[in-house]
C-alpha cells in the first residue's frame, strides 16, 4: 500500500465518523442534541446560528467523505489492499 492511499483511508474514515456524529447533532422534529446544547444558552437567539453553522460544517464533512470516496475508486481500482 502507497502512503498516499493511506493517508486517503485515514482521511475518508475520519470523515466517516465526523459524518455519522454531525447527523446526530441535528434536530429531529424539535428534540435532538443541538437543541440541548443551543437551548442551554436561554432562548432561541443563538440556536439559529447554531443549526446554520452545524449544517455548513456537515456539508463540508460529506464532501470530503464522498471526494476521499471517489478517488479512492478511481485511483485504487485494483482492489489489492
Amino acid at each position: 500500500m502507497s502512503p498516499l492511499f493511506i493517508a486517503t483511508l485515514i482521511i475518508w474514515a475520519i470523515s466517516a465518523v465526523g459524518l455519522i456524529v454531525l447527523v446526530l447533532l441535528h434536530s429531529g422534529r424539535g428534540a435532538g442534541l443541538s437543541e440541548t446544547f443551543g437551548g442551554s444558552m436561554g432562548g432561541d437567539f443563538g440556536t439559529g446560528v447554531i443549526e446554520k453553522n452545524l449544517n455548513r460544517i456537515t456539508i463540508v464533512c460529506s464532501l470530503v467523505f464522498i471526494g476521499t470516496l471517489i478517488a479512492m475508486i478511481f485511483v485504487w481500482p485494483t482492489g489489492n489492499i
